[in-house]
């Protein structure tokens, strides 16, 4: 992982998106879950967007399949490495298909419905230039299972 660091002292992005470490010993996406109309979100929202009802936390897991994958080769904003790749992952855990970012340093193993798993490290920054943690997909070393 060359151009990406794991850190623990660098805070998230984001509160509420993943947590570093799950009891599993890996990271896992944050999501909502609305038990009213059995509806799961990324990011959570407050309120369920279908009926209204308060919308609970919930653990989205850290397995899935790479639906869709771009190659973005312009000039990167927020401090992403040059090219930088995002995507949309089919989460293993509560049918969502996420938006997400995907592993620079292993492009070239990127394609179309290969198992993929969350990764939590130092990409890019804030804006105003102080490293943020952000989570991403890999390529998977091991068999994921829907």
């Amino acid at each position: 992982m060359s151009q990406l660091t794991e850190a623990h002292h660098i805070p998230p992005m984001m509160e509420g998106v993943f947590v570093r470490e799950a009891q599993d010993g890996r990271p896992h996406l944050l999501g909502g879950y609305c038990a009213a109309c059995d509806r799961r979100y990324f990011p959570r929202p407050s309120y369920c967007r279908t009926c209204l009802e308060p919308v609970e936390e919930t653990d989205l897991g850290t397995d899935g399949f790479l639906h869709a994958f771009t190659v973005v080769r312009i000039r990167p904003p927020l401090g992403f490495p040059q090219p930088y790749a995002v995507g949309y992952v089919d989460l293993a855990v509560g049918g969502l298909r996420v938006f997400c970012l995907v592993d620079p340093d292993r492009i070239g193993e990127l394609k179309i419905g290969i198992p993929v798993e969350l990764r939590v490290a130092s990409f890019g920054d804030d804006g105003a230039g102080e490293r943020r943690l952000r989570p991403y997909f890999t390529p998977a070393t091991t068999g994921v299972a829907l």
